[in-house]
Parts: structure tokens; sequence; C-alpha cells
């Protein structure tokens, strides 16, 4: 199976599942989109209201944002993937609880799994504590850090502010942005690193 049939089968599976109590409160499961062969992988906090009815991950005004900082870098939704730390909205947009986020951490493993990307961009603190719980996003955000993590291997993550951060404060989207821009130079430093080996 290639990648694409993999991460089919394994949406299917996700589709399906209903291992804690945020599925019975959410019209759908969010599972992620995106290319299964991409080199940057998004991972925000959880649905909202607007991907609960769409089933599409980040499609609210913070998913109009993020659209638009991937222009300012000339990328598409279609060049890289975006998931959730949890695939269903948790009720009132609550952040989601750390049971509910170990539930559905299998699925975002596989999908890290199958997806191999050069680099994993967290957008907001709930993202990053899944990974780099030792880090404050605010002395770490725009930056790269490398982390060795258990059946991943080396892998470099990208924090970034949640793009719902520059909805309530204006002066965030400049921070935002300005990290953003950095994420093409990232890569190409990764690319060089892993063709020099």
């Amino acid at each position: 199976m290639d990648k694409k049939e993999q991460m089919e089968k394994l949406m299917q599976e996700m589709l399906a599942c209903r291992k804690c109590a945020l599925r019975n409160g959410c019209k759908q499961v969010v599972p992620g989109a995106g290319s299964a062969e991409a080199e940057i992988m998004f991972i925000g906090e959880a649905p909202g209201k607007n991907e609960d009815e769409q089933g599409i991950p980040f499609v609210g005004a913070a998913g109009k944002f993020l659209d638009e900082m991937l222009l300012a870098i000339n990328l598409k939704r279609e060049d890289i993937y975006i998931a959730n730390t949890v695939k269903c909205r948790p009720p009132q947009n609550r952040d989601p609880l750390p049971e509910e986020k170990d539930t559905c951490w299998n699925w975002l493993e596989k999908q890290i799994e199958i997806i191999k990307p050069k680099i994993i961009v967290t957008l907001g603190r709930h993202s990053m504590n899944l990974f780099l719980p030792e880090q404050r996003i605010s002395e770490v955000h725009g930056r790269a850090l490398r982390r060795d993590v258990p059946k991943m291997g080396k892998q470099i993550f990208f924090t970034l502010y949640h793009p719902a951060a520059a909805l309530y404060n204006g002066g965030m989207r400049e921070v935002l942005m300005k990290d953003f821009k950095k994420i093409p130079k990232v890569l190409e430093l990764i690319k060089k690193e892993q063709n020099e080996k």
C-alpha cells in the first residue's frame, strides 16, 4: 500500500472511532486533510464549530488566516497535511482534556508514521505540549527544535502560536506571519542536512 492508500484506510478507522465521550457530543470526526506525501505537517488543537460541521480541519476564521500564511510561502493546502491533537470537537470549544488527547494520540501517531514529515509545525501550546512538554510557547515560537520521539526517531518541530490568537490580538498577526515565513528556510536546511548524510 502506498501512503495515500494507508491514509485512506486510517481515515476510515478514525471515522468509526468511539473510544471517548467527545464522539457523542460532536457531529462528526475530523481526521485531517491534505497530502499523505507532505513534507510539512501542521498539528492544531481540536476541531471547532465549522470543522465539526464540514469534517475538515481549519475551515473557520483561523483557517482563513492559515491559508493566507501558506500563500505567503507559496504553499496550498494540497501541499501540506493538517491534523489536530484530538479528532472530535470538545463541547463549547473548550480545551481538550489530557485523557482525550491520550485517547487520540494513537491516531495522530499513525498519521505521522505514514506521512513521515520532514517538519512538524505545532499550532498553539496544546499541540506543542504534546511533543515538547518542557517548553513555553512564548519562549520558543518561531524556532525549530529537534527531539527524539518514540516510534518516530529524530523529528524536527517548528513551534507557532495558534492562528486563532491573531483573531483576538492584532499584534499577534505580525508575529505569526514573521515566524511562518521562516518555514521554507528551515525545510531547506533539513533537506541539505539529509542530503549530506
